[in-house]
């Protein structure tokens, strides 16, 4: 069976100080970051190593925290100040889950499709998040093992609040969808994978339309985290805190949003007068198989690229490569050698999307590939903010005896890093994104024409 081409008909989400997807695209491409000093982080002094995200406020996204009467900081419900969700579905959410049906209803909205579409059997839904839950689990736990708290005290939401598939089922409550209603986690991939998994379910005939993507709700719990690691940066001010490929780069931006896309049948967006965005001509996912949890493997990234592009090559080149890129040492040198190791070192530019808005873990790969359909849309290709000293010596571990990549030093490839909006003929892109546990995820994404 020959897979269906896939369309995307309409792209939506919440963006780190953004109150629409039109101020998000004007901050991108005029180089401005995203990236702030958050009160929470800074709340909690010197047990923290970095105070610094991307992230948004409920006043900005149009959201007021109920708190209940009965327990101390638990968010009853959080209420929509313009009224865009109704009450009994803002009852079962979570922050990340509202904001994934905020980022539904624009791509609905952009993609045309009429009810009867939506609520077809052959319409799904499969949208995933990193975590999730755990503001409501936090306080849940603690008014309960710490305030001695009854349990009915904390009403009949709280497992609908926190359930791994929270943010997918909220959506298709919310559209009344007939069709798959699914998640995918795969940690940092999981916005790009669940992003391809619909591509899928639609390339073989099994569903005709879906809304897919990622998302991860503001969190504390995430923040301390990856503090605790040690691999969030700090040390810079904010809107240089986020650095990738830089030598001075020491840890990623720990980031929360939402990124939503509306995906069709090509053929049949085509026969309804659809305005079609963009086109996905291939996806693919694999493992390095190193046996290494965190640590990232230029074997496995090439065998990514080689099961994306295979034969095709030549014909899906692309212009730009949305790179992972998430400002950690080790990370970005392996990820840029990885690209020049396929591609060669000319014909195309890099773009970083995190030196602008950080590291949004499960919505990550979501939210880049709205961007990168943006990028399509504007003829405009993000830059790779602060990229500002690149390492003129070889990395460690170019000088091991069996490194198979390229010998040359980051700075090698400067031409193809840009530190600043790029305009430019973008007929194609390649949207990369890895996650813990060594799972890869890449797409081809292609105008229309």
């Amino acid at each position: 069976m020959k897979p269906r081409k896939v369309a995307v008909v309409g792209i939506g989400g919440i963006f780190p100080s953004c109150s629409s997807i039109d101020e998000f695209s004007s901050k991108m491409f005029a180089d401005k970051s995203l990236i702030r000093e958050w009160p929470e982080a800074i709340l909690h002094g010197k047990k923290m190593r970095s105070t610094v995200s991307g992230y948004t406020s409920l006043e900005e996204c149009g959201l007021e925290e109920v708190p209940s009467s009965l327990l101390v900081n638990y968010p009853e419900i959080f209420k929509d100040k313009y009224n865009r969700i109704p009450i009994g579905n803002l009852s079962t959410a979570d922050l990340g889950s509202i904001w994934a049906m905020l980022g539904t209803q624009d791509a609905i909205k952009m993609s045309g499709w009429t009810d009867k579409e939506v609520r077809s059997e052959h319409t799904g839904v499969v949208i995933g998040s990193g975590a999730g839950g755990n503001e409501v689990s936090r306080k849940s736990w603690h008014n309960f093992f710490e305030l001695d708290k009854k349990t009915r005290y904390l009403g009949s939401h709280n497992v609908d609040r926190v359930m791994v598939y929270r943010d997918a089922a909220n959506v298709s409550c919310l559209i009344q969808s007939k069709g798959v209603c699914e998640c995918i986690g795969s940690a940092c991939a999981t916005g790009l994978g669940n992003i391809g998994y619909a591509y899928r379910l639609i390339a073989f005939g099994l569903q005709d339309r879906i809304i897919a993507g990622g998302i991860e709700g503001t969190s504390m719990e995430s923040f301390i985290g990856f503090d605790a690691m040690q691999v969030l940066s700090r040390g810079f001010e904010p809107e240089k805190s986020s650095r990738p490929f830089d030598i001075d780069r020491n840890g990623f931006v720990c980031s929360f949003g939402a990124g939503i896309v509306a995906l069709e049948a090509y053929e049949i967006a085509k026969a309804r007068g659809a305005n079609i965005l963009a086109v996905i001509d291939n996806y693919f996912n694999n493992s390095d198989g190193s046996g290494d949890m965190f640590a990232p493997s230029i074997e496995g990234q090439q065998r990514l690229w080689n099961g994306l592009l295979g034969n095709n090559r030549d014909r899906l080149f692309p212009d730009v490569v949305k790179v992972h890129g998430t400002s950690t040492p080790l990370g970005d040198a392996i990820e840029l050698f990885s690209v020049v190791n396929y591609l060669g070192d000319n014909g195309y530019h890099i773009s970083a999307p995190k030196s602008q808005f950080g590291h949004m873990l499960g919505a990550a790969g979501a939210v880049e590939f709205v961007l990168a359909v943006l990028m399509l849309k504007e003829q405009k290709m993000s830059p790779c903010l602060n990229s500002d000293r690149l390492n003129e010596q070889p990395e460690t571990f170019q000088r091991e005896a069996d490194w198979p990549g390229t010998k040359e030093p980051v700075a090698a490839f400067r031409h193809l890093l840009p530190r600043q909006t790029v305009a430019k003929e973008i007929n194609r892109i390649v949207c990369l994104n890895y996650g813990f546990g060594s799972t890869n995820s890449a797409v081809v994404l292609s105008r229309d024409i």
